[in-house]
């Protein structure tokens, strides 16, 4: 099972970017996933989550209504699309994902993890 993310960047305020989570080696179908971003001397944190198998999403209060979590189950490809990005966002976003079941953002429960990828908003 691995988990790739791509996409971040360095980005002006008010700019938008793109997050991409390639899946492998994974049912990708049967799980809930998840964006999560941590910045230093802060702890981890759920950004947006979605229920594969149906398809219903989850926000964090500090980016709804500016990023959109999103899936191609044909290239077992989770995204985050990310509008109206805000200094406060900067931060290593993480793709993960958690076993069937799950819906929420405690980090103990999600069982695979990617790398990491940068965003810098400045």
């Amino acid at each position: 099972v691995q988990l790739v993310e791509s996409g971040g960047d360095l980005v002006q305020p008010g700019g938008s970017l793109r997050l991409s989570c390639a899946v492998s080696g994974y049912t990708y179908n049967r799980n809930c996933m998840a964006w999560f971003r941590q910045a230093p001397g802060k702890e981890r944190g759920g950004v947006a989550r979605i229920a594969t198998g149906s398809g219903n999403t989850y926000y964090a209060d500090s980016v709804q209504g500016r990023f959109t979590i999103s899936q191609d189950n044909a290239k077992n490809t989770l995204y985050l699309q990310m509008n109206t990005l805000k200094s406060e966002d900067t931060a290593l976003y993480y793709c993960a994902a958690a076993p069937d079941g799950t819906w929420n953002f405690d980090v103990p429960e999600y069982t695979t993890w990617g790398q990491g990828t940068q965003v810098t908003v400045s």
